[in-house]
């Protein structure tokens, strides 16, 4: 992942970053057609295509949850063709290096606290027959998936960085409101008749509010003021932003 949580969405892990320049465009000599490396999908993307297939089956996603990845897709496209097309042959750099330790720390602890958690939480709940609980986090991990997907997409070469940048800051605003329905489904459980065990009502509280924190933290004090402006930056200057 990277601009969500890092250089190239919001959760992008370190591996990832280090084969980035793999998708740049090269001009090779003797005045021959640039040659372009083909992107595929990597085996992170089916992972969470597969999160995706099965929560949007399951009918814990709600309609406009699973119309807003859609919707996302088609804009995105819209919006890379009429406001931010591609500049040049090559694609963007990345806004921040590889190599930055503190970044990927960054990364991995939202990819731990983002999905990696909620799905065991998800999981747990099913042998435990919380069924509120799951729904509450089904949301956050559907869309949660769908960004890394959209990430993975906009990384292919064929989009410009404000796009790169577009998909983790739509996705995470989203995102918010369902952590915020699901803070508040863990707080109504003492008043419904919940079935599960005591702990798990504890770490459901913990989770939720662990990820209103990160994420709102993500958004207002990374995303806006530190990873969108050196974005924009990077594309309209053509230079590269050093860390």
């Amino acid at each position: 992942m990277s601009g969500g949580v890092g250089p190239s969405s919001d959760i992008r892990l370190p591996k990832e970053e280090q084969h980035e320049p793999e998708n740049y465009k090269t001009v090779p000599k003797n005045n021959q057609k640039p040659h372009t490396h083909k992107s595929i999908i990597t085996f992170r993307q089916l992972n969470v295509l597969a999160v995706i297939i099965v929560l949007a089956a399951s009918g814990m996603v709600s309609v406009e949850d699973f119309a807003f990845v859609i919707f996302s897709l088609i804009y995105i496209y819209f919006v890379s063709k009429v406001a931010f097309p591609s500049r040049s042959l090559s694609a963007d750099p990345p806004v921040f290096g590889a190599n930055n330790k503190i970044l990927r720390l960054y990364v991995l602890v939202g990819a731990i606290v983002g999905l990696y958690l909620p799905i065991a939480y998800i999981f747990q709940g099913i042998f435990e027959g919380d069924k509120e609980g799951i729904k509450a986090a089904a949301p956050h991990v559907f869309l949660l998936s769908g960004q890394i997907f959209m990430e993975g997409v906009t990384f292919s070469g064929k989009f410009s960085l404000p796009i790169r940048v577009f998909v983790p800051v739509f996705y995470n605003s989203r995102r918010i409101f369902t952590i915020m329905e699901w803070w508040r489904s863990e707080i109504l459980k003492v008043d419904q008749e919940y079935g599960g065990s005591a702990w798990r009502l504890y770490i459901g509280r913990a989770l939720a509010v662990a990820n209103l924190i990160f994420w709102c933290f993500n958004l207002f004090g990374f995303l806006l003021p530190v990873y969108l402006p050196k974005a924009f930056k990077i594309y309209y200057s053509g230079s590269r932003v050093k860390d």
